[in-house]
């Protein structure tokens, strides 16, 4: 009889902790891309009111060196509306650089009312680029205000050694800026710091043990999987690679290592499906309004 209980306690244990294994992390890449402008207030809420568990979203530094969302650090002339009102072009854009303007210049700008080209069920709305500060505050007051369990927040640092003092302070700057942020709202824990950039998630895993870190890739495989975390130095919370390279060998060497596998950026269910046959732990989409459909098969 002992022998028995023992072997069903081990086996509901068992069964537990593939739950739990099973828990997928539902990240709204940029909020929602595809229904909302890019990296804006409004794009955080819409993604909540999606069910998401994660918000994903990208930081660039102001001249005033203040923290704001982007994913490029320049007024991207896909998004963008100049204070006049007036698009630019692709050769004009990277003249408006974001680091050479103090944080109410770019306010000045428009993000969220040119037609997205990529992106045509996206609502047009005007935007801002926001504060993090004031995105995080917004974010947190409306899950309060409807009752919904607080979000997680992956945040990546958009930087590269060849924009350091041009678009960009260097990564030890980057990295305190961003802190200072993240600790003084309360959400550390709740928090991801992601990057293609091995120096931010270096000093975050050294600096900063407590938080998360992604380490992003876009090609990659088993075999590719070992240098390339060589060239991090230590072992990422996550791996998290574009889905197109993503098999049931890279997440089998991944797990081994005791890494996540969250995919970027998955914008159709049959693709969403094949990523969750392979086992990964999350997946990042433009449309998270396709997740419900996927909660509800697995």
């Amino acid at each position: 009889m002992k022998k028995v209980f023992v072997l069903a306690v081990n086996f509901l244990c068992l069964t537990m902790a593939q739950a739990q294994e099973r828990s997928i992390d539902w990240q709204g890449h940029r909020g929602c891309r595809g229904l909302y402008p890019e990296n804006t207030i409004q794009a955080m809420l819409k993604a909540i009111d999606l069910g998401v568990s994660t918000l994903e979203l990208d930081v660039v530094i102001t001249k005033d060196k203040q923290v704001i969302l982007s994913h490029e650090p320049f007024m991207s002339a896909e998004i963008s509306t100049n204070p006049e009102g007036k698009y630019i072009t692709a050769a004009q854009e990277k003249t408006y650089n974001i680091y050479q303007l103090n944080y109410a210049a770019v306010q000045t700008w428009d993000v969220g009312l040119k037609p997205h080209p990529r992106f045509p069920q996206q609502e047009k709305t005007p935007a801002n680029k926001p504060l993090l500060a004031d995105v995080i505050d917004a974010v947190e007051a409306y899950t309060r205000m409807h009752n919904i369990p607080p979000v997680q927040y992956n945040i990546e640092t958009k930087s590269d050694p060849e924009g350091d003092d041009t678009y960009h302070p260097k990564p030890a700057e980057f990295v305190s800026l961003l802190l200072d942020v993240i600790q003084g709202k309360g959400i550390a824990t709740r928090t991801i710091i992601q990057s293609f950039d091995v120096r931010t998630i270096q000093l975050v895993h050294t600096q900063y043990p407590e938080l998360k870190t992604a380490f992003l890739v876009e090609e990659t495989s088993a075999k590719k999987l070992k240098t390339q975390l060589n060239a991090l130095g230590f072992i990422p919370t996550i791996f998290s690679p574009a889905y197109q390279f993503v098999d049931q060998k890279l997440v089998n060497s991944c797990r081994r290592k005791g890494m996540h596998v969250i995919v970027w950026t998955v914008n159709t269910l049959p693709e969403m499906q094949k990523m969750l046959d392979l086992g990964v732990d999350g997946i990042i989409s433009d449309y998270p309004n396709l997740f419900s459909a996927l909660k509800q098969a697995n």
